[in-house]
């Protein structure tokens, strides 16, 4: 008798963590939480991540059991205080501005589930940017437009340029979903996507 596969949900609407997801070969949906993303009073920037990560793929696996699923939330700080999207070209170029020089920390929050157990992390990324001229930041916000990113800077392609030191356990976490922790926890809940990816290609 053959078993089928666990269904696999991400529980995002981020084309990046698709795209990432997409890397281990495994057939998933995507389906979007429906999560309050209003932060705390007191709430610090790693707290958050973790509570909408968690909030992200429990909603998720309630409307679908028996599913595995995978929620995720990354909050972006500078000396403590969030960061957040841009939106537009001057937001981005202000935010460029003051981050030129310093460091700033991503918190990638990571959570798994299957409605009955729950494995989550923070993988926590840390990003020097270069002192950067007005000049360079106007070219390279022209170049990418990374209005929907925090930090306004892709570290996965032009964005990198910006950066002078990148400091993190899991490479693709600054992007949106650290692979090296998810295939982990994955493996807690019997998927292994080294022998599972066999089974499909992801949809």
């Amino acid at each position: 008798m053959t078993i089928s596969p666990r269904r696999l949900i991400l529980a995002s609407t981020s084309k990046y963590r698709r795209e990432l997801l997409s890397r281990l070969r495994l057939p998933f949906d995507v389906v979007p939480p429906q999560v309050d993303e209003t932060p705390e009073p007191g709430e610090t920037p790693a707290d958050l991540a973790v509570r909408l990560a968690l909030a992200k793929a429990k909603a998720v696996a309630t409307a679908h059991p028996g599913a595995i699923v995978i929620g995720s939330d990354q909050v972006a700080t500078a000396d403590g205080t969030p960061i957040g999207k841009p939106g537009d070209f001057a937001r981005a170029q202000r935010q460029l501005r003051s981050l030129s020089g310093r460091e700033v920390e991503f918190h990638t929050a990571l959570a798994v589930t299957d409605g009955q157990r729950v494995a989550h992390a923070d993988i926590v990324t840390r990003c020097r940017f270069r002192e950067l001229s007005d000049a360079a930041i106007e070219a390279y916000l022209l170049a990418e437009s990374p209005y929907d990113t925090a930090g306004s800077a892709k570290a996965e392609s032009l964005g990198i340029a910006l950066m002078e030191s990148i400091q993190s356990d899991d490479p693709t976490a600054i992007i949106g979903l650290p692979l090296i922790a998810l295939t982990s926890m994955l493996a807690l809940f019997g998927l292994d996507p080294l022998t599972a990816a066999g089974s499909g290609a992801a949809r």
